[in-house]
């Protein structure tokens, strides 16, 4: 079952910190619902592991993420897939591009297409981007407090 998502985010922080943190596997463990591990294992590689949920199917998910297209401090591709045991798998990839906003801050913009298969499938569409939209606010409302040390930002998904 495929999925896209897009949107964009106002963060409260100049383009370059923006870039720094978001290369920075410390603070994308501390900001990934659910991340156990995040492991740079190469240049653009890194190794994660992350507990999902979705409606009743609970499963860890581990697996690669690479970058491709780096422009710094202007944005890059992620791509990556992970097993799930039973549960199944997921892939795909974003495009995150970065901009200098208002005030000194930054609009991040970023267009995601993924995949999953196995039990997660069955589940249907509605409940898998309900989910997948919940996490990627979560995502970027910790992104925030981390980009500024404590701040919130706004957030907006199409």
């Amino acid at each position: 079952m495929a999925m896209t998502m897009t949107g964009e985010v106002v963060l409260p922080a100049d383009q370059q910190t923006v870039w720094e943190k978001l290369n920075d596997p410390d603070v994308l463990k501390r900001c990934i619902p659910g991340c156990e591990t995040l492991e740079k294992v190469g240049d653009n590689e890194l190794q994660a592991s992350a507990k999902i949920a979705v409606g009743p199917v609970k499963a860890t998910f581990k697996g690669k993420v690479t970058l491709t297209d780096i422009d710094p401090p202007n944005g890059y591709r992620i791509s990556g897939e992970g097993q799930g045991g039973v549960a199944g798998f997921a892939k795909g990839g974003a495009v995150v591009r970065l901009e200098p906003a208002e005030g000194g801050q930054t609009k991040m913009t970023y267009d995601v297409e993924a995949s999953v298969g196995g039990k997660i499938a069955q589940l249907g569409g509605r409940l898998i981007n309900g989910v997948a939209k919940k996490y990627a606010d979560n995502f970027f409302d910790t992104f925030a407090k981390e980009v500024q040390g404590g701040a919130a930002g706004e957030t907006s998904a199409a």
